[in-house]
């Protein structure tokens, strides 16, 4: 089956080179120099069910961190940032927001069919899973990829997606930043910075905790964090 990826840039000559690598890859693709016809794209099934997309931040009146939320509203599609700053400030408002993968530019077309490559296996493997696991509160459904949070269903990244599996697979165990560094492929991580953070900071919030309440996920000082849900 061919994967169907959405590029959103203004830079018509980086898209026009990106569709043609991609597309000698298997891909089909379907890029965007106007964000906001981008976004619209994006979001109706109408015609193009979009398997992936690649999204810059720096584009003119409307920038990737207000598209990226307005996707992130409705959809968990999985989204590749781009950014020509590659500062660390820019990874982490993308993680926060909902961003899958970072990549700063330049970089070669190679690196990028990595990151896709790595973020859609992710996407194959969660939905190839046959297990519902059952919490007190929780339900995490492999199989569609789904998560309920007393009975009403969230909303979570394919990064997220990802985290949840590893901390439920591994419940009570204290899990340590180097461990999810390691685990969690896709996101260029560093222990120097506040990615891993920034993701389990974003997964909670989406399990309605709070700094003073941890119902699923403890902070293990020193080490990491633990999964603290109760199975049914």
């Amino acid at each position: 089956m061919t994967n169907n990826i959405f590029i959103i840039d203004d830079d018509r000559e980086l898209t026009d080179l990106l569709k043609e690598f991609l597309e000698t890859h298997g891909f089909h693709v379907t890029a965007f120099n106007d964000p906001k016809k981008g976004a619209e794209g994006v979001l109706s099934s109408k015609q193009l069910v979009c398997d992936l997309v690649i999204l810059d931040i720096m584009m003119p009146e409307v920038d990737g961190f207000q598209i990226l939320r307005q996707i992130r509203e409705s959809s968990n599609i999985p989204i590749i940032m781009l950014s020509a700053k590659g500062e660390v400030s820019d990874r982490v408002v993308g993680l926060e927001l909902g961003a899958d993968d970072y990549l700063s530019k330049p970089f070669e077309p190679q690196e990028l069919l990595a990151r896709i490559q790595s973020v859609l296996r992710r996407v194959m493997a969660t939905n190839t899973m046959v297990d519902v696991i059952n919490f007190e509160g929780l339900t995490v459904n492999k199989i569609k990829q789904e998560v309920l949070l007393d009975g009403q269903p969230i909303n979570l990244s394919t990064a997220e997606m990802e985290a949840l599996m590893l901390f439920v697979d591994n419940a009570n165990a204290p899990l340590s930043r180097d461990f999810l560094v390691e685990n969690l492929r896709g996101i260029e991580w560093q222990t120097c910075d506040r990615s891993v953070d920034v993701l389990v900071s974003r997964l909670r919030n989406k399990l309605g905790e709070t700094p003073s309440r941890s119902r699923f996920i403890k902070t293990v000082h020193g080490v990491g964090y633990r999964f603290v849900g109760v199975k049914k």
